[in-house]
């Protein structure tokens, strides 16, 4: 029996997941930690700031406890700048995702924090905290974006009509992109798309065009394969000279009395 349910995540559940990204919050009362399934919260004592999952920060700013530092990338100067690189700089790329933490060790070089093979991928690393690199959307930037403008308004850097309008350039400018992208798949080779720094939301949005292009284009390529075949079986039966076509046509007006 097929599965009723289309492949990949939908819309509203890459949404649910985007609330276990890690964000910073100052508290403005003191509460005691809180044991969940994901390990302990921190202890909140304001004014220190401390992180927690999204979707503590937007219960707690709901009920005026705490409010919600936006991320470096979420700054109307790193935004402009995110959409300089991927309109002028590079537009036929999009832009990285945000390079892994790292650290000073004992002889002053820099390491990484977290190992490229101990399975920690950049979705699941804190790129969403006041502590994030500037200048890189994460994985789940146009899921949190939207969360911190709809609850934590007051709380952004400029104007929520200001980042709303530079939010929604460069989903334009990607989404173009995106769609441009599958070009790639006109010539019936082995031909892919780059999908290195989208994000989970324009993936599950864009997932039924891309698919569709891709069915389309298998279409296609196998209707020039049948035309392909039928042309060689005839080139077979006729040495591929065409002769024994005329043959028959002879043969024809021969019976006829021609």
């Amino acid at each position: 029996m097929a599965h009723p349910f289309p492949p990949g995540l939908t819309p509203s559940e890459v949404a649910f997941l985007a609330e276990m990204e890690m964000v910073t919050i100052v508290p403005r009362q003191r509460l005691e930690s809180i044991d969940l399934l994901g390990g302990k919260t921190p202890a909140l004592r304001p004014p220190h700031r401390c992180q927690v999952p999204l979707w503590l920060a937007l219960l707690l700013k709901k009920q005026k406890r705490a409010n919600i530092v936006p991320p470096p990338w979420l700054h109307p100067a790193s935004l402009q700048s995110i959409i300089h690189r991927e309109k002028v700089e590079d537009p036929a790329a999009f832009s990285p995702p945000p390079p892994a933490p790292s650290r000073p060790n004992a002889l002053g070089m820099s390491r990484r924090i977290h190992d490229p093979n101990d399975g920690v991928s950049p979705p699941f690393l804190p790129s969403c905290t006041a502590d994030a690199p500037s200048g890189y959307l994460p994985y789940h930037w146009q899921e949190v974006a939207e969360a911190l403008l709809a609850h934590a308004g007051d709380d952004m850097p400029a104007s929520a009509g200001e980042v709303r309008g530079l939010l929604r350039d460069l989903a334009e400018v990607r989404a173009a992109k995106m769609r441009s992208s599958t070009s790639g798949f006109e010539g019936f080779g082995d031909a892919g798309v780059s999908l290195t720094g989208v994000g989970a939301m324009e993936l599950a949005e864009n997932r039924a065009f891309v698919l569709g292009v891709v069915d389309g284009v298998r279409t296609l390529g196998a209707s020039a394969e049948a035309a392909r075949r039928e042309e060689e079986e005839i080139e077979g039966r006729t040495g591929g000279t065409g002769r024994g076509r005329r043959d028959e046509f002879d043969d024809s007006d021969e019976d006829m009395g021609i």
